[in-house]
């Protein structure tokens, strides 16, 4: 089989759109995680950044594992975060600008489930930080890898309020858990959805209506390891409370999840992965000269 754009590619070639390889959950074997990864055939994974001091990890990582990465300040990190922050992001940006393997600003967003960050003054300035990142982004010309936690509606807003780069926005917004409307209109503004472990659960109705029935060019896949476990990995507060660890998620679960979502859209597997191949390349155009 191949790919739309031309790339000559195995059986079932699987991108995990977003991982958190840095983390320190793999701190002791995080070469065997990504070598299980590939074997299981997660061909590429896109590591995006947190906060400031993780900028040269994850590009340092992508670099040694054939990967990708983002930069950006995550909202959960905006109270640690300052304006110096954000002039490093743009150094940072202009500093590796011909770097292949740098796709998007991201891990960009808001979170509005957090008390915190719900709450003033936090409120206001994740949102400030948003918005400057989503200029910083524009002015690079790059995409945006969004962390949607109830918060579409703003989301879209700030993307409807800041010039776009040229040729419109294009991104993903991250472990997207919204309405169809709102997916609807992040796809009119050049997005496309990541969706991930939650979509296992059988009790995940609404997501996995969406999941059915979004048009097949909206949807990537992701982990977000080593965080939203699947149900197969999933510890129950009960079993918690007997000693069992939560597991941890890796990039090599990504399969798994991908069969889910060919289940529940009645499709063959290979035919989801050349899709949503593409679709990562048409949210992260950079990601084509990598796969080549």
């Amino acid at each position: 089989p191949h790919a739309p754009f031309g790339c000559a590619l195995p059986m079932s070639v699987w991108i995990d759109s977003h991982c958190h390889l840095d983390a320190p959950e793999f701190s002791t074997d995080r070469t065997e995680v990504r070598d299980r990864a590939r074997d299981a055939g997660v061909a590429h994974c896109v590591i995006p950044s947190v906060e400031r001091r993780a900028f040269d990890e994850v590009r340092v990582l992508a670099h040694a594992h054939g990967d990708s990465y983002a930069l950006g300040i995550h909202p959960l990190y905006v109270a640690a975060a300052n304006d110096q922050d954000l002039d490093a992001l743009d150094a940072q940006l202009h500093l590796h600008a011909t770097d292949p393997r740098l796709v998007a600003v991201g891990e960009i967003g808001l979170d509005y489930f957090v008390p915190a960050l719900r709450d003033e003054p936090l409120r206001s300035r994740q949102e400030d930080f948003y918005e400057r990142q989503l200029r910083i982004a524009s002015r690079h010309g790059l995409p945006v890898i969004l962390h949607v936690r109830r918060s579409a509606d703003r989301l879209l807003r700030g993307l409807r309020a800041v010039p776009a780069p040229p040729g419109g926005w294009r991104g993903i917004a991250h472990a997207f858990a919204g309405s169809r409307q709102q997916a609807d209109d992040f796809l009119q503004m050049g997005l496309r959805l990541g969706f991930g472990g939650a979509l296992s659960f059988e009790r995940a109705l609404q997501l996995r209506r969406l999941v059915r029935e979004l048009p097949l060019r909206s949807l990537v896949l992701e982990t977000d390891s080593p965080d939203i476990v699947p149900t197969w990995l999933y510890r129950t507060a009960a079993e918690r409370a007997q000693g069992l660890p939560q597991a941890r998620n890796e990039p090599a679960e990504l399969v798994a999840i991908a069969a889910v979502v060919a289940q529940l859209r009645g499709m063959p597997v290979q035919a989801l992965a050349e899709a949503v191949l593409e679709n990562c390349c048409e949210a992260l155009p950079r990601l084509r000269t990598l796969l080549v």
